[in-house]
């Protein structure tokens, strides 16, 4: 062996070396599959019903959500009742007052035409973004879903699902956006509008007009043309808010 010489490995061996090490310890580290954690399907199950309560208006405005009632009803402890509790104020159904806790927003009909005004500018802009993407089988989806809205509009038993069926309707419609973000957001928007809608629909039964706006903008979305499509949304947005906004002043005044 020469003077300085210092025996190596071959690259081949340090490398295969290499390896195995890198699969011991990715062996070492390998997550293990998790279990499901009840309390966060509890808090969900909490949310659910509590959301359902505010849009159904069992739970009315300005009305005090107190954590241990809340828990005392569901027979839980008050952790999953905060949870939930954190959702919905996110979603703007509840606010969290000093000294009161949790209380039913109750929104002004200056703004409830501005959320109205928010969806029409947010959900014109997915709505010329989705055209582009748009085929025949979101088409025939959205037809489907439409039929079944109409048919639950005409059954006061189905008061509870004229939210969701509306929501699945545009959201066919906007998810070719592939604006996941945004469309997340709109959605909290149409949450939040959702009661005063199903109020003022259950109240004046005006259920053909909520039809046929709905079937004016499908039709405007199968002409791919963008611009057709969001004037077409933008006038059901626009006028559906401010048909609300007199409506819910109305109500109120009469109730007041």
């Amino acid at each position: 062996m020469f003077p300085g010489y210092v025996r190596t490995e071959p690259l081949r061996t340090i490398a295969g070396k290499g390896q195995n090490r890198l699969a011991d310890s990715t062996k070492t580290v390998s997550p293990k599959k998790s279990t499901p954690i009840p309390r966060q399907s509890l808090a969900a199950a909490v949310l659910e019903r509590l959301r359902d309560k505010i849009l159904s208006g069992e739970l009315r405005e300005g009305e005090q959500l107190r954590q241990d009632a809340i828990a005392a009803e569901f027979q839980i402890s008050r952790i999953p009742v905060r949870e939930a509790l954190s959702h919905l104020a996110a979603e703007g159904l509840i606010t969290i007052v000093a000294n009161r806790g949790a209380v039913v927003s109750a929104l002004s009909p200056e703004e409830i035409m501005e959320i109205f005004e928010t969806r029409a500018v947010l959900e014109c802009h997915m709505l010329r973004c989705a055209i582009p993407n748009l085929r025949p089988a979101d088409f025939e989806k959205a037809e489907g879903i439409l039929k079944q809205f109409e048919e639950s509009l005409e059954k006061d038993s189905e008061v509870k699902s004229w939210g969701s069926w509306n929501w699945s309707f545009h959201s066919t419609l906007y998810a070719p956006a592939n604006r996941a973000f945004m469309l997340s957001y709109i959605k909290s928007l149409n949450i939040n509008c959702d009661r005063y809608t199903r109020l003022h629909l259950v109240f004046t039964r005006d259920l053909h007009r909520a039809g046929q706006a709905h079937r004016e903008l499908l039709e405007a979305c199968k002409t791919r043309d963008p611009e057709i499509a969001a004037a077409a949304l933008w006038k059901h947005i626009t006028e559906a808010g401010e048909y609300l906004k007199q409506f819910i002043q109305r109500h109120r005044e009469q109730h007041s």
